[in-house]
């Protein structure tokens, strides 16, 4: 595509080139995704583990602007198991909420597709490749096999209907077959209930606006497991929060996910919270996943340098500094991305080696995996991707 002349902007020119490349593009895939009475064949597949909920394999995101495309996600493989939390981390526009709406097929389209790559989720007897699957395969997967707490519940609610209507409509969408307006009343003041509301008569009535924000985040939580789903995806529920809320909402949904055997992928920047919460911990920067293991191989063996940066950054109770850590530079145009490792120009812990290539994953232990070149000589590293050999 077209590059950015010397002061930085693109021509009128260049930008009708891109216009037309992008509608080429996203129109294709739309299509694709909008087809009727699409053969399973096409999207049902074997999951690699039928231990895992979820499995993305090279998935690779972007946004077709007219200024470029924006490789938001840009080859990540990890995978979530059943009944475990997956803690996402990293800083702001790593890719970390785009990951979670592949997942969901929930991106701004057309702008937003998925452009290569596989995310299997396992319903049972098979698994579908959400990748592929068509939007009425996908509306059946959503709030029934999976759903999704917001970030910030005043606008995941509607500030004009009362909280019971909002919960119950839930309910109604996905599972109200054979259910009457009782029935699904008493399914709702059952689910306020759960997520440790006392007052649900009176809550049921109120409108968002009459909530606190602990009490707003808690009806968004039992309108995500109003179908007992299997995967939560909770994106950042607890930065509005302060403090204590924060404790109480963590807490809760830690009971709720033993309570239904639910996986969670949980996203956030807060290190903290990852420690109370995750099972495992996958680290993206760049739109790519640069280190992974289980909790405690993030916390107390961490070997990506800007996973270290990330710890150094943290305060901790009882250490006194003059001033916290930072990670210096900052991070790639994601439009035009350099073909070698994408923490380079911000890290302080360069080998000779770093001039080359994009690094593959280095297998550390059975569990804990790091891209970095740092690594290469003492553990084993894995097969490069498609999107390594950029």
């Amino acid at each position: 595509m077209a590059n950015k002349s010397k002061d930085g902007y693109l021509s009128r020119k260049e930008i009708r080139e891109i216009s037309r490349y992008n509608r080429k593009i996203t129109s294709e895939i739309e299509n694709k995704n909008k087809r009727k009475n699409v053969p399973e064949s096409e999207y049902v597949c074997e999951m690699k583990d039928s231990n895992n909920e979820v499995e993305f394999d090279n998935v690779h995101t972007y946004f077709f602007t007219d200024a470029g495309t924006v490789k938001s996600v840009d080859g990540v493989t990890f995978e979530i198991p059943k009944g475990k939390t997956v803690g996402v981390v990293g800083e702001s526009g790593c890719g970390k909420s785009v990951t979670s709406l592949s997942l969901m097929k929930l991106l701004q389209r057309p702008q937003g597709q998925i452009v290569e790559g596989a995310i299997r989720f396992n319903v049972g007897d098979k698994a579908i490749d959400v990748t592929k699957a068509p939007d009425e395969v996908m509306q059946k997967l959503r709030g029934n096999e999976i759903s999704m707490i917001f970030q910030e519940p005043m606008t995941a609610l509607n500030p004009v209907f009362r909280i019971g209507e909002q919960v119950d409509e839930v309910i109604e969408l996905h599972d109200g077959q054979g259910k009457t307006k009782e029935d699904i009343k008493r399914r709702t003041i059952e689910l306020l209930q759960i997520v440790g509301i006392a007052n649900t008569e009176g809550v049921y009535q109120m409108y968002p606006h009459e909530l606190s924000g602990g009490m707003r985040q808690r009806i968004v939580i039992a309108m995500a497991l109003a179908c007992n789903p299997k995967m939560i995806i909770a994106d950042e529920p607890t930065t509005a929060l302060d403090v204590t809320i924060q404790a109480q909402i963590l807490e809760l949904l830690k009971n709720l996910k033993d309570k239904i055997n639910a996986s969670i992928m949980f996203i956030t920047h807060d290190l903290g919270v990852i420690a109370e919460m995750a099972d495992y911990v996958v680290v993206m920067y760049a739109g790519r996943v640069v280190e992974q293991g289980t909790a405690e191989d993030i916390f107390y063996h961490p070997a990506h340098p800007y996973t270290i940066g990330l710890m150094d950054s943290k305060p901790v109770v009882g250490k006194k500094v003059d001033k916290l850590y930072s990670i210096p530079g900052k991070v790639p145009n994601p439009i035009n991305m350099p073909n070698y490792c994408y923490f380079k120009d911000r890290c302080e812990k360069c080998i000779d080696k770093c001039d080359g290539a994009y690094p593959s994953l280095v297998k550390l232990s059975d569990t804990h995996m790091v891209s970095c070149y740092r690594y290469y000589e003492e553990g084993v590293v894995e097969s490069k991707s498609e999107g390594d050999a950029q």
